[in-house]
């Protein structure tokens, strides 16, 4: 399939956890593609033209040679079928079903966090503002998950990385770069994650101010 004319739709503070993990991936695979942002503050998401692309009107969005598909789960499916490169997935099956279910998981729980570590608090400055019991519980849940997930020793979920190590260390990073306390390994984890040449690209974006 050629592999011209991708095109990247992203919010226009480059904050958006879900754009990220797209943008990840699309470099990762070591694609050129275009970014266009959308204003969600805006509800330009909502203007015709964009709801028309966008069948979710959600970003990020991917357009590739008149295609267009949205949900960032289902991008990095769509170009880890579709283009050589970097593995997004790993090639065992039930690992390749677990870092779904792990996508999946961070999109769908730990509301209490998404809430009070909005991913400002990652990409703009930390807040003051305590974490809330629920919130707490939340915390608890994440650490306990990952820590079943994650091998002694490992640098990454699985036998090499993947997109879910990303999605599962911004999760992480709300509360590593906010100040708030996670188990050590976690956090270390999570830092290692971090410093991939294609999340850095992510976080030293330009963004406009608060």
């Amino acid at each position: 399939m050629p592999t011209a004319n991708l095109l990247l739709y992203v919010d226009a503070k480059f904050i958006s956890p879900y754009a990220m993990s797209a943008f990840v991936a699309l470099h990762e695979k070591g694609m050129p593609f275009e970014i266009k942002t959308i204003d969600l503050a805006a509800h330009a998401n909502n203007e015709p033209n964009f709801a028309a692309l966008s069948l979710t009107r959600r970003v990020p969005t991917l357009v590739h040679n008149g295609f267009s598909l949205s949900e960032s789960s289902a991008i990095a499916e769509y170009l880890n079928e579709v283009f050589p490169g970097t593995p997004l997935y790993p090639a065992d099956p039930r690992s390749r079903a677990r870092a779904r279910q792990v996508q999946a998981w961070l999109r769908s729980d730990l509301g209490p966090i998404r809430q009070e570590r909005s991913t400002e608090v990652v990409f703009y400055g930390p807040t003051k503002v305590p974490l809330s019991a629920d919130a707490q519980a939340s915390a608890e849940k994440l650490f306990s998950v990952t820590e079943a997930l994650l091998p002694v020793d490992s640098e990454y979920l699985f036998d090499q990385w993947c997109i879910a190590d990303a999605d599962l260390a911004l999760m992480l990073n709300r509360l590593v770069l906010n100040g708030d306390p996670v188990p050590a390994r976690l956090a270390a984890y999570a830092k290692r994650q971090w410093q991939r040449p294609s999340v850095q690209l992510w976080v030293n974006q330009r963004r406009p101010p608060l």
